[in-house]
């Protein structure tokens, strides 16, 4: 029956698509030999529409056909309602107009949940009017906030510059709520979540994405760390899923000498085939490059890394990326809703398909192809998941050195992250470490700014807790349901359903990396999202284990 249903639907897409992208479906129609077809859709469209036992919605029926015929095509290839379509603009466009805060939305009894405020956006109307990290918001033009979603809270706080906006707060230290009213301006919203010195000589930057901004983002951070006397560096593409392809070139020609190729996309359509090269300049084209990755890196953060490992040019370390190496090209249609169709493929210099393998029309199956493949290369070494991989699937770098296929772009050298202990697992699953950050902000909050609030540049290094702060914490945990017992306590052995029970040595065990996690959303909160980064990199086990590597990375040839 669904497969009947299915095949009812293709009739209005084909005449919808044919209608709205303007297309001159005669010419397709005569090159395809699909005329007969075409006609039986769209009588098919029209019969359900005129004899259906009941009145049915067209534009329902569009939109099904339309995704009911991208689930016959590749994984990545789209629709994209109108109002989808805002919030995707929003992110490769980089900004959006709104009043500039952070927020989180905090679990209140009974859906009567809080927004809070994380950080007003450095330079902001929210931050010139006055408004601070850790408000809540209670009103909205004089109506209750309470029970907002994030849906909420970009629906009222979001608008065109230039409208005013009046939130009400409530500031912890504060008896009496605070009214701000707020200008709407446009709001950049960075693709680098970091940059700073992770020592004397070398620097570290963090890409979230690539979107419209990123590469002057990217240049601008490289421009402080030179000044600071940064020698080596660190390119953090973790979790980042891509974006503009021409942001990812432009990165990549920052690294690569003059002539050499970045990627090339192929196409069954020639006007889609393109071949990048770097060009001559004064970039970071000599000095000792690393790159992290993991299996949430994808499309454009696969095309940077493909590009400097078969150049010889860096170290890549961490995790097999996503593989996600198909180009989408967006066709826009009269109500503001998009087809993303995939128009051609990546492939590095060397050669390598940067897409995993997939059946059309199976998207179910790929994405957990994925899953089975993290799982099963997590316990792998590996020269032992090198043994797995067929001559075919070899390729030669610059410098002669083995690089594989397959899918995604393989590490130089692979690291996992610590495996963390049960305890650690509830209290991060659970955010706990998170909720205790603003709990604890809450009541130290106008101390912590008269000594610290100045001091961004020393927080990272000397911000220290008070030596019982961590029992602070499990007594916060307590009363959220994650208790702590003494070695070898009865309770330990309890399953009443009363929250979970876990011995004081194996919360210790993770004492440094939680309490750090901590200091870094208290950061986080009092500062910007990069202090997150830079307070955490000294737990950040896949980050420590790269730095240990320089070796092979300063050498010549790269090895």
């Amino acid at each position: 029956m669904k497969q009947y249903r299915k095949v009812l639907t293709f009739g209005s897409v084909v005449l919808a698509v044919g209608i709205v992208l303007g297309f001159e479906l005669d010419s397709v129609i005569s090159r395809d030999n699909t005329a007969e077809s075409l006609r039986k859709l769209e009588d098919a469209y029209l019969m359900i529409n005129e004899r259906y036992v009941q009145e049915v919605s067209s534009s329902q029926l569009t939109e099904s056909a339309i995704n009911g015929m991208l689930d016959e095509l590749d994984p990545h290839s789209i629709y994209i309602d109108a109002e989808a379509m805002k919030k995707v603009r929003e992110d490769f466009d980089a900004s959006f107009d709104g009043i500039g805060i952070a927020f989180e939305i905090i679990a209140g009894p009974n859906g009567m949940d809080t927004v809070a405020v994380l950080n007003p956006l450095p330079g902001g109307p929210s931050e010139e009017v006055g408004m601070l990290s850790g408000d809540r918001i209670i009103a909205v033009d004089d109506s209750s906030a309470i029970g907002f979603s994030s849906g909420d809270v970009e629906r009222t706080l979001k608008g065109p510059r230039g409208t005013r906006v009046k939130v009400t707060v409530r500031r912890p230290g504060y008896e009496e709520p605070l009214d701000f009213v707020i200008t709407r301006d446009k709001i950049p919203f960075w693709t680098m979540d970091a940059h700073y010195m992770l020592d004397d000589e070398t620097g570290y930057i963090r890409l979230n994405r690539f979107a419209r901004t990123t590469y002057s983002e990217f240049m601008e951070g490289m421009d402080m760390l030179r000044q600071q006397g940064m020698r080596r560096l660190v390119l953090d593409l973790r979790d980042n899923a891509g974006g503009f392809m021409e942001m990812a070139v432009k990165i990549a020609d920052e690294f690569l000498m003059d002539g050499q190729m970045i990627v090339e996309a192929r196409s069954r359509h020639g006007e889609y085939n393109q071949q990048n090269y770097a060009r001559a300049g004064d970039g970071f084209e000599q000095g000792p490059l690393m790159i992290l990755v993991n299996e949430n890196s994808a499309s454009a953060s696969e095309i940077v890394a493909g590009a400097v490992q078969d150049h010889d040019r860096a170290l890549v370390v961490g995790r097999r990326t996503f593989g996600k190496g198909l180009v989408q090209k967006q066709f826009p249609l009269p109500d503001g809703s998009v087809l993303r169709i995939t128009i051609s493929r990546f492939y590095t210099p060397s050669g390598r398909l940067i897409q995993t393998p997939y059946t059309t029309g199976q998207s179910d199956d790929y994405y957990a192809s994925k899953l089975d493949r993290y799982r099963l290369e997590k316990t792998l070494t590996m020269s032992e998941i090198q043994d797995t991989m067929p001559d075919s699937l070899k390729y030669t770098t610059t410098g002669g050195r083995t690089v594989f296929g397959g899918g995604g772009i393989l590490p130089d050298v692979i690291v996992y992250p610590d495996s963390l202990s049960a305890f650690a697992r509830t209290v991060v699953g659970q955010l706990q470490d998170n909720a205790f950050a603003r709990a604890w902000l809450d009541r130290n909050g106008v101390s912590f700014q008269e000594e610290w609030g100045a001091r961004r540049d020393d927080f990272a290094k000397n911000f220290a807790f008070a030596p019982d702060e961590f029992d602070a914490f499990l007594a916060f945990l307590d009363t959220r349901g994650i208790h702590v017992a003494p070695d070898g306590s009865p309770e330990l052995s309890r399953t009443d359903g009363e929250g979970r029970w876990f011995s004081r040595s194996e919360a210790e065990r993770d004492r440094e990396l939680l309490m750090t996690r901590i200091k870094g959303r208290i950061g986080q909160r009092t500062y910007d999202r990069g202090m997150w980064y830079e307070t955490i990199s000294d737990v950040d086990h896949v980050l420590q284990e790269a730095m240990e590597l320089w070796g092979r990375v300063e050498g010549a040839p790269l090895r």
